[in-house]
């Protein structure tokens, strides 16, 4: 049986080793501190990590395109910076947010460096031109995407109604493509077919719906497992399927958009969603989707590294942080 953790964590060493080479400390240091400062505090790096199995799933060698992985994990972390400082989260992987410690003017920067960075990082992989363009071309519109996905995200604290195909809608957009991304950037960079392209776009997009809805789940019941404000979800409105479930139900919660609340206030909303069973309908769907995801996999030759592909995405739904 496949160790999952241990098998994302050796390639992540590998990435975050390649992620001091390309990310160095630079002038003005100020600047670049705030830029690093959630790279540094460390993560999972499941997407990057995700770069490397997916390459080693088609039998190539992923020394070639290493700086994909690092490309990705800065796209990730410059959205990161951009969404904490529009949810005026203070806590993200266990440490202050970028705006929080370094102030939002230098946050934004931050971001934006990141943002510029990925790209400039991404032209080092030693690929044949063609499909170095393809796959700039790709990451950009997933950027186009993430953007659209945090405004509809936004746009939704402002609406009286939304429904699940909304949610989901935006949910591909702001979370799942840049899974997608991740692990369909091999398969273009090498030239694969449209077919096994395709195949794996669609693998890391399922996966990242399931993902993106565990993430809901994790935000009322993962407390400080989770490394941010617990139950911020609630508390600023956002509709998650979890809340779309319970409104259906007609299930009231008192604290929902008011902007602060209570720990006790936060465990009373919460077993409310939990008794109306929102939350396990929201666990159901996310399987759901990591299904259908595996079997977007049949496309690939077996291996071993086919098989971890699908063990993460099976860890996607049942990790606890």
């Amino acid at each position: 049986m496949l160790d999952v953790k241990s098998e994302v964590a050796k390639r992540a060493e590998v990435v975050n080793e390649a992620i001091s080479n390309y990310l160095p400390i630079k002038s003005p240091e100020g600047l670049y501190k705030a830029t690093r400062h959630l790279i540094n505090a460390g993560g999972k790096r499941l997407r990057p990590v995700l770069v490397l199995i997916s390459t080693e799933a088609l039998g190539k060698d992923w020394t070639k395109i290493l700086p994909a992985a690092v490309a990705i994990e800065t796209i990730h972390n410059f959205t990161l910076i951009h969404d904490d400082i529009m949810d005026r989260d203070e806590y993200r992987r266990g440490v202050s947010t970028v705006h929080k410690l370094f102030g939002e003017p230098t946050a934004i920067l931050a971001g934006d460096t990141l943002f510029a960075e990925a790209f400039e990082i991404l032209t080092k992989c030693e690929v044949e031109a063609k499909n170095l363009v393809k796959a700039v071309e790709l990451l950009s519109k997933v950027c186009v995407n993430i953007c659209e996905g945090q405004y509809l995200d936004m746009s939704f604290e402002e609406e009286k109604f939304v429904n699940e195909q909304d949610y989901i809608e935006m949910v591909k957009k702001k979370t799942a493509v840049l899974i997608a991304a991740s692990t369909s950037l091999p398969a273009i960079l090498f030239g694969e077919s449209e077919k096994i392209i395709n195949a794996l776009w669609n693998f890391g997009l399922y996966c990242g719906i399931g993902f993106q809805i565990q993430d809901d789940v994790l935000d009322l019941v993962g407390k400080e497992k989770i490394g941010k404000d617990w139950g911020s979800d609630i508390v600023e409105g956002k509709k998650t399927l979890i809340v779309i479930n319970a409104f259906e139900k007609g299930v009231e919660l008192e604290i929902f958009g008011k902007g602060e609340a209570s720990k006790e206030e936060i465990e009373k909303a919460v077993k409310k969603l939990e008794e109306c069973g929102a939350i396990d309908y929201a666990k159901n769907k996310a399987k759901e989707y990591v299904e259908k995801a595996k079997k977007e996999l049949d496309t690939l030759k077996d291996s071993k590294s086919k098989e971890l592909l699908k063990a993460i995405s099976d860890y996607l739904i049942s990790r606890d942080y």
